[in-house]
C-alpha cells in the first residue's frame, strides 16, 4: 500500500508539473497571436496587452522550476521519469524566452504604429507562420511525447533562419533608397530577428523532447539535408 501511494504521489506531482508546462505554452501561443495581430494591425492595445501578460508567464516559470526541484528531491527519479523532470523544467524557460521575444515585438510595433506603415512589413508574415507553427508542434511534441515531431524542427529552423536572411537584405536595400524610414526598416530587422529566436527556441524544445522520450542526444547536430 505504501508504494502504491507513493507512485501515486509522484505520478500527481508529474502530471501538475506538466499541466504548468502546457498552461505557459498556451499563454505564450496567446501572446505570439497577439503580438503578430498587433503589429500588422497596428493595434497598440494588443501590443499593451501582450507586455503586461508577460508577468503572468514568468509567475509560472517560477513555479515549475520550484515544483521540479521538489520532485527531484522527494522522489529522486531516474531514467525516463527524471529525463521527463528535467525536460519540464528546460522546456518551461524556452517557453518563457518565446514570451520574452514576444514583449519584443510588441515594444517595436508600437514605435512602428506611430509612424507611416512600411510595404516591407507584410514580407513578415511568412516568419510569423513559421515560428508559429513551429512553436505549436513542439507543444504538441511535449504533450504527446512525440518524438519524431519534435526532431523534425531542426530542418524547419533552418528554413526559418533563411527567411530571417533574405528579409533582413531587404530591409538594407530599401534603407539605401529610404534614408528617412532607416530607423523604421531597423525595427522591422529586430523584429524578424526576434522571429527567429522563438524558432530557435522552439528547436530547442524539441531536442529535449527527443532526450527525454528516446534518451537520444540531438543538439549540436546538423539535421538532413533538404530532398532534392
Amino acid at each position: 500500500m505504501n508504494g502504491t501511494h507513493i507512485l501515486g504521489t509522484f505520478d500527481g506531482s508529474l502530471a501538475s508539473l506538466r499541466n504548468n508546462v502546457l498552461m505557459m505554452a498556451g499563454l505564450a501561443e496567446r501572446n505570439l497571436a497577439n503580438a503578430t495581430k498587433g503589429l500588422f494591425e497596428r493595434d497598440d492595445d494588443l501590443s499593451n496587452i501582450v507586455i503586461a501578460d508577460d508577468e503572468e508567464i514568468d509567475v509560472l516559470e517560477i513555479q515549475v522550476d520550484r515544483e521540479g526541484l521538489e520532485i527531484l528531491l522527494r522522489f529522486q527519479p531516474v531514467a525516463s521519469d527524471l529525463r521527463q523532470v528535467v525536460t519540464s523544467m528546460k522546456s518551461s524557460v524556452n517557453i518563457e524566452r518565446i514570451a520574452d521575444q514576444c514583449v519584443n515585438i510588441a515594444r517595436r510595433a508600437r514605435k512602428l504604429s506611430a509612424q507611416p506603415e512600411l510595404p516591407l512589413i507584410r514580407s513578415l508574415e511568412p516568419m510569423f507562420a513559421a515560428a508559429a507553427g513551429m512553436f505549436a508542434d513542439a507543444v504538441r511534441a511535449y504533450a504527446d511525447a512525440n518524438a519524431e515531431l519534435a526532431r523534425g524542427l531542426k530542418a524547419r529552423d533552418r528554413d526559418l533562419d533563411e527567411l530571417n536572411r533574405v528579409f533582413a537584405e531587404a530591409c538594407t536595400e530599401r534603407m539605401a533608397v529610404e534614408p528617412h524610414n532607416i530607423q523604421g526598416y531597423l525595427n522591422l530587422i529586430f523584429i524578424a530577428r526576434f522571429i527567429e529566436r522563438i524558432g530557435d527556441h522552439a528547436t530547442n524544445l524539441g531536442e529535449d523532447i527527443v532526450y527525454a522520450v528516446m534518451a537520444e542526444e540531438i543538439r549540436h547536430t546538423q539535421p538532413p539535408p533538404p530532398a532534392r
